[in-house]
């Protein structure tokens, strides 16, 4: 943990440039330019609100905030994890060349989809005012799971980015996985009216994006109590899957370079 922290301090200034510099490769070509971050979660919204209304054939209480938040914590997990298994290859240049501890490129790509999320939840919190929501003390429940969420990412990132290194089938099973969790996350439905009985509460508590789905909505939108007990489980487990991947980092990192 003392060489982490003084590794943080250290390479902090190259985590940011490094988000800086990939935020801006993004939006480069594109015409609309940093547009794009808001047309994107928009766009994403309209296709799952005519999903719920045409196909499902209702439309949820306040839609709209419904869907981007589901949007929002999937997108983030989503991008965040998949990337990291091919991590090594992207920053082969770097790697080959100076030393960078290899969880900054996990901590890069944090900061890089964890600016995305910051505009999606700007997105909601309109549509929040659009709505007419009441403003209750639970939204602030809103700011620790988003950080729950990016310290699961983190962990598990960490870990996939290590054996992603080993593994070139990794690459192909992990967006299997996650294609699986989004189904299973209620990102653009009401997971609790869908599944029931134990089933649905092992769905709601063990699957990380659906638990912070669900509460995030609970709290920000609908005014309802938040699950505090299964909230520190999971900043539990994600420390775990952190200070594992952490050190599956630091003990093999030095062999990562020949596989580049």
């Amino acid at each position: 943990m003392k060489r982490f922290l003084s590794d943080m301090r250290h390479y902090s200034r190259y985590i940011v440039y490094s988000a800086k510099s990939q935020l801006k490769q993004e939006v480069a070509d594109s015409f609309l330019n940093w547009g794009w971050l808001i047309l994107n979660p928009v766009m994403f919204m309209l296709v799952y609100a005519f999903v719920q209304m045409a196909i499902f054939g209702n439309a949820k209480q306040y839609l709209a905030s419904f869907c981007f938040v589901g949007l929002m914590v999937w997108n983030f997990f989503n991008v965040t994890v998949s990337n990291s298994v091919r991590l090594i290859k992207r920053y082969g240049p770097i790697i080959s060349k100076t030393y960078v501890p290899k969880y900054c490129f996990v901590m890069s790509s944090v900061l890089v989809n964890g600016f995305k999320m910051l505009v999606s939840l700007g997105l909601v919190l309109v549509s929040l005012i659009l709505y007419r929501v009441p403003v209750t003390p639970l939204m602030l429940w809103t700011v620790p799971y988003l950080l729950l969420l990016m310290l699961i990412s983190f962990g598990l990132s960490c870990i996939f980015l290590h054996y992603g290194v080993y593994f070139d089938d990794l690459a192909n099973i992990v967006p299997i996985a996650l294609r699986l969790m989004f189904f299973m996350s209620g990102v653009f439905y009401d997971l609790e009216g869908r599944l029931e009985g134990n089933l649905g509460v092992l769905v709601e508590r063990l699957n990380p994006t659906a638990f912070i789905i669900l509460q995030i909505r609970r709290t920000l939108i609908y005014g309802q109590e938040t699950d505090v007990g299964w909230f520190l489980l999971w900043t539990a487990a994600g420390l775990i899957f952190s200070v594992v991947g952490i050190h599956l980092i630091y003990k093999y990192e030095r062999t990562y370079v020949k596989s580049v």
